[in-house]
C-alpha cells in the first residue's frame, strides 16, 4: 500500500474592490502530481459578495471561476500544459478581481478527500 503523496493548494479569493484588499475566499485548487490529479472546488456565496461590493458583477465572476473549473478539468484553451503548469499557471499572482493565495504544501492518502476538507475547513 503506497504511503501519503505530497500536494499543493491555493485558496481562490474574489477581492471585489482590489484598493481595499478585502476578499472572499470561494474555493480551492489542488494538484496532487503522483497522483495525477487537478481539481478546483469552488462556491461563489453571491449575499456575501453583495455584502462586500453590491457593485460586484457576480454574474462575471461566475464566469471566471468557471474558467479555473475548465483548465483543473481539460485544460481548455491550455489542454497542451500538464496538470502541473496549468496549476502553476492558475496559481501565478495577479492584481484582478479573482486572486489566489500563496500556494501551501501538504500530504494526503486521497486528493479528492483532502480537497473536500480543505473546502470545508477554507470557504465553508
Amino acid at each position: 500500500m503506497p504511503g501519503p503523496s505530497a500536494f499543493d493548494y491555493a485558496v481562490v479569493r474574489v477581492v471585489p474592490r482590489v484598493e481595499r484588499e478585502e476578499f472572499l475566499n470561494v474555493g480551492v485548487i489542488l494538484c496532487c502530481r503522483a497522483a495525477r490529479y487537478l481539481a478546483a472546488r469552488l462556491r461563489l456565496d453571491r449575499e456575501r459578495l453583495a455584502a462586500l461590493d453590491p457593485a460586484c458583477d457576480a454574474e462575471q465572476v461566475e464566469e471566471h471561476l468557471a474558467m479555473i473549473r475548465r483548465v483543473c478539468e481539460d485544460g481548455g484553451e491550455l489542454g497542451g500544459m500538464s496538470q502541473g503548469e496549468r496549476f502553476h499557471w492558475l496559481t501565478t499572482p495577479r492584481s484582478a478581481t479573482i486572486q489566489v493565495s500563496s500556494v501551501h504544501s501538504g500530504l494526503c492518502d486521497d486528493p479528492r478527500l483532502e480537497l473536500e476538507k480543505l473546502f470545508v475547513q477554507l470557504v465553508a
